[in-house]
């Protein structure tokens, strides 16, 4: 490994962190689609890995599919009776995730649901489901809404994480003040001080909130 003069946490963390084969895969595959880059960081990747198997999670649900990468580190977590929801607003974001799914040999563990989230998660709370973990990845906007909804499917102790936090920036720039920018805001601030939740904000990358429900 080589430390270069002014190299960044997130440099340092990324020569030691390797993505692998299989990811990269999906990352590339994204890029080649046209879809937008925006996967979770491959350490961040490897940290909601890990964080699934050490809760025993095995009911997951995953907000904003894209092409299936945070949905292989999310299923590399899982043991064999292990389940993942994943929603997804756009059919062929979901179709390129299952297919990266079943290529990674976890095709049988993941159901897709296709259209608005929250129409979905409403859904979901119909059917009386709940989930042991949660990642968020999708529209900024509704973050709140995917919050509240996470609070209200969750299992006790169950985890929440949400990706993005700092909007590449925008978050902490007192001069943006759009309607992503602002549902982020409230998204943090609930994070950090819901008496129902005991969370945390990592500041590396873009921001990775995490929050177990109590």
């Amino acid at each position: 490994m080589e430390i270069t003069p002014n190299m960044t946490p997130e440099q340092y963390v990324d020569q030691l962190v390797q993505e692998d084969e299989a990811l990269r895969g999906i990352r590339e595959a994204i890029v080649e689609k046209g879809m937008p880059e925006v996967s979770v960081a491959h350490p961040y990747g490897k940290l909601l890995t890990f964080l699934i198997e050490v809760s025993g999670a095995q009911q997951v649900l995953e907000i904003g599919a894209l092409g299936g990468y945070s949905g292989v580190c999310l299923a590399r977590g899982l043991g064999e009776k292990g389940r993942i929801v994943s929603l997804e607003l756009k059919e062929a974001y979901a179709a390129l995730a299952h297919q990266h799914m079943t290529n990674n040999g976890y095709g049988d563990c993941v159901e897709y649901r296709i259209g608005h989230a929250a129409d979905s998660l409403k859904k979901l709370q119909e059917e009386g489901r709940t989930f042991d973990f949660f990642f968020i990845d999708a529209d900024k906007e509704n973050y709140p809404v995917y919050l509240e909804y996470a609070i209200a499917l969750a299992n006790p102790g169950a985890i929440i994480a949400g990706d993005n936090c700092f909007l590449r920036g925008r978050t902490l720039n007192i001069d943006k003040n759009g309607p992503a920018v602002q549902a982020v805001r409230r998204f943090n601030e609930t994070i950090a001080t819901d008496p129902r939740l005991v969370s945390t904000l990592l500041p590396a990358y873009d921001g990775l909130a995490l929050a177990r429900v109590k």
